[in-house]
Order: structure tokens, then sequence, then C-alpha cells
């Protein structure tokens, strides 16, 4: 098989290829290693929505389902069995990625349970578990950029587990993942944790801006408004990256620790499938090319990259100006951007919450349990 060359071309623009998605028909039916194979893929990313939607359609796992249902398993740790297995395998389908690029891609991301999204203590709990059960050096864990998940953040990663800081809308929550990461690092360093090993990205949801924005725009109406659409998220994503190469490339905190052999924490574009059909299918993608970052992609928008996209080169590094500029005309025509980033990071934990419980309420007898025993 051969790479496809839009993506191959997007990869060597610097932007990791990671599919949004996981199944355990991808995994059984050889789609995961054709995507491998033929779309530059070398990590994968997953949420409560995506097993909600795998487990809930098909049969795939109606078998493991049952078996462990007879065996008397409450719904929680039934579907976090379900769950980890198919991660670990597929870390295990990634692992020759994972060595090739020396630890920095191969990665497959696992999220904490999102009804702890607002709770320090269990989120980190809950961390540590999961990184034990998959038992996979490839793994993340995803913990969600909640003002309670930024110390949950820390004492992870000051375990030495890598992290996928998720649900970050703002650039302010992307400074405070970063410091969160940073902090991590410095307690890791102090215990003696060999830095080398511990690996971050900070996903930056994209698409979601747009339309939280682009709602608002179209309430507001005037021309000026009405212009604006579909800027937002793209805008938000380039002063991101001005904010990471800040703090990663001339910050003196992360000098200091990059001395102990301590990596990068790298930007990662998620939410990148495009919701409004009047725009172009694969600008999330084109229109966020640089160095050290990663792009986490609908299979969907994956064939569109694949069939018409066009990768010009690096389409952020020296627009943060322009990028403000942007933002500056939203917020002056009316728009609350601070309202704007609250509401998404609320919905967003919200609907993951949404998805994980309708998850455990499918399974067996469990729908009266689940209500009764919510965190």
């Amino acid at each position: 098989m051969t790479q496809n060359p839009v993506l191959t071309a997007l990869s060597a623009a610097g932007v990791s290829v990671w599919l949004d998605d996981l199944s355990r028909d991808r995994l059984t039916s050889g789609n995961l290693q054709r995507l491998i194979d033929t779309r530059s893929v070398v990590g994968i990313t997953t949420n409560p929505s995506i097993f909600q939607r795998a487990i809930s359609h098909g049969q795939a796992y109606d078998e493991q389902i049952t078996e462990l249902a007879a065996r008397g398993a409450d719904a929680d740790s039934a579907i976090r069995t379900v769950i980890t297995d198919d991660v670990r395998q597929a870390c295990d389908i990634l692992r020759p990625q994972w060595e090739a690029s020396g630890g920095v891609d191969g990665r497959v991301s696992i999220e904490v349970d999102p009804r702890l999204a607002h709770d320090t203590d269990q989120t980190v709990s809950q961390a540590v578990e999961l990184w034990k059960i998959v038992d996979r050096p490839n793994l993340f864990i995803k913990i969600p950029a909640t003002s309670a998940g930024m110390p949950a953040i820390t004492a992870a990663v000051a375990q030495g587990i890598s992290v996928n800081v998720t649900l970050i809308f703002s650039v302010e929550r992307h400074r405070n993942a970063m410091d969160a990461y940073l902090a991590g690092l410095e307690a890791a360093k102090n215990t003696g944790k060999d830095l080398s090993q511990i690996y971050s990205v900070a996903s930056l949801f994209v698409s979601r801006v747009d339309t939280e924005i682009d709602r608002r725009l179209e309430t507001i109406g005037t021309d000026a408004a009405m212009a604006l659409r579909g800027r937002a998220g793209i805008a938000n994503a380039r002063l991101a990256y001005a904010a990471y190469q800040h703090v990663f490339q001339e910050g003196q905190r992360y000098a200091a620790l990059s001395y102990a052999g301590a990596n990068v924490q790298r930007p990662l574009w998620a939410s990148t499938g495009v919701k409004n059909p009047d725009y172009p299918d694969t600008m999330y993608i084109t229109e966020l090319v640089a160095p050290n970052t990663v792009s986490t992609i609908p299979e969907k928008t994956l064939e569109a990259l694949a069939d018409h996209g066009i990768i010009a080169g690096d389409s952020v590094t020296g627009t943060a100006p322009g990028a403000q500029t942007v933002l500056d005309k939203i917020s002056a025509v009316g728009v609350d951007l601070n309202d704007v980033f609250r509401v998404l990071e609320h919905d967003g934990v919200a609907n993951f919450r949404s998805a994980w419980l309708e998850l455990l309420e499918s399974y067996p007898g469990s729908a009266s349990a689940v209500q009764q025993n919510l965190p």
C-alpha cells in the first residue's frame, strides 16, 4: 500500500495525523491498519461520544457485554473493561508508529469519566487507574481543561502519566494547560522521574468555536457581523499556537526542564470536522498547518483531505497579529468572547457526560442503578 500524497505532505509539514474515532469494528476489520498504511494516521483520539456511538450501533460488543453482565459486572466496570480493551488493542496496533517516532506519536487517548470533570481528586484517581489498566506506554489519559482539571493534570504528570488536555476552547485555558503541564514536569523532576518518558498534547477545539460564534453573529445580523462568520475558530487556534511558541520555544521555564529531557506539550487541533456545509470541508486542516502540531481528523474529513485537500506549507506561524484582529472585530460587533468560551466549556462537559450516561444506561438492567449512583 502507498500513502496518499496530500496526507504525506501534511505530515512532512510537521502535522501528526490522528484519527478522531475508534471502534471494535475498526480494529477487527483492518480499517485502522488501512488508514495507517494509506492515510498517514499515527495516532487516535477517543471520547465518551465516540464510544457511545460505537457500542450502541452494531453487534461488535454484544458478546462481551452479555458475558460481563452474566458475571455480575456493574455498568461502570463493564463499560470500562470494553473501552480499555479497545484502547489497549489500538495501542498495540500503533506500537510501530510509537517506536518509529521515539514516543512522540503512535498514541491512543482515553478520557476519564466526564462526570468527574469538576472533581480534582477523583480525576487523578481514575487517571492512575486507567493508566494501570491499559498498561501501554503509548497511552494518553484525557483530562478536561476545567478549573478542577488543571491541578489534576499537574498531579497526573507528576506521577509520570502522559496527558492529553481536552476541551480547551480559549487561549487563556490553553495557557493554563501549559502551566499545569510544566508544574507537573517540575514535580516529576523533583522526585527523580525520567522526564523524557512523559508526553502531553493540548487539545484546542476549533469548529465548535465557529458554531457558537457564528450563531451569535447571525443573531446580530449586521453586514459587519455576517462577514466574520467562519473565521473565529482558525484565528483562535492560531493565537493558541503563538502562545505555545512563547512558552516552549522562548520561555525560560521550559528551557530549564528541557535540559532534563522534558518534551514540549504539542498543540492539537480537535473538532476539525466542518459543521457548516457552506465552508470548505478541509478548512480546519489546511488552514492550521504548523510544525510540531497534531490534527485529529474524523474519517469523513480525512477522506475529503485525501481527495482534494491542498497543503501549501505552514499556514500558522506569524499569523497571530491578523488572528487577533479577527477576534477584536468579533468583539467589536457585540460578541462576548469570554461568555462564548464559558458556554463551550460547560456544554462540552455536559455533552460528554450525557453520552457517558447513555452508554451506561444501555448496559443490561443498569438504567436505574446508573441514575442512583451518579457522582
